[in-house]
């Protein structure tokens, strides 16, 4: 979840529109990927359980 924003990664979804593929696990996410919300960087994301 973006700390941030809110916004939360789900994995098996993924976040093709952003070139992320569905069922691409967090840690395979590059350290450059930003929150397609707000911009936030990666590193600026926790694990939430859901």
């Amino acid at each position: 979840m973006c700390l941030v924003c809110g916004w939360v990664y789900d994995e098996a979804k993924g976040s093709p529109e952003h070139g992320i593929p569905p069922n691409t696990p967090w840690e395979q996410v590059p350290m450059n990927w930003t929150c397609p919300e707000c911009g936030a960087r990666k590193e600026d994301f926790e694990m939430v359980q859901i």
